[in-house]
């Protein structure tokens, strides 16, 4: 599935806040596409490589209500992208609050994740067992 919605980005400097829009890709939580409002990143750099950098804030909007969340920041590559924990929680927390969906309806309907198999248990008692000697 292809499904990118729109977000907003904050760029928190000490004393100054960057803002871009991007798309998040809720599969794979790559934020492309980030355009700038009134920042030149070819000629003042990466946001996250500025000095006075503190972090980056992600926002989901629809019909006036808000889900914000954290976003990491590749000061090598230029990418924006959220945690795969990250991107979970914002599903859960847009669910909850744009479509009145409770968390624990969805946790409820997600599927189950794969069980372990069991470490062989060690022989209790009777032969082939380790003996006590005094």
């Amino acid at each position: 599935m292809d499904l990118k919605v729109p977000i907003a980005l904050f760029d928190e400097l000490a004393e100054t806040v960057i803002k871009s829009t991007g798309l998040l890709d809720l599969a794979s939580g790559e934020i492309r596409n980030v355009v700038y409002e009134d920042y030149d990143v070819k000629t003042q750099g990466l946001p996250a490589d500025n000095e006075e950098y503190e972090f980056t804030s992600g926002t989901l909007s629809n019909d006036g209500k808000d889900v914000e969340f954290g976003v990491n920041v590749d000061v090598f590559s230029g990418k924006y992208s959220v945690t795969a924990n990250e991107l979970l929680e914002i599903k859960l927390r847009a669910a909850k609050l744009f479509a009145g969906i409770e968390s624990e309806s969805l946790a409820a309907a997600a599927p189950a994740p794969a069980k372990k198999a069991a470490a062989p248990k060690a022989p209790r008692g009777g032969r082939g067992g380790a003996r006590k000697t005094h």
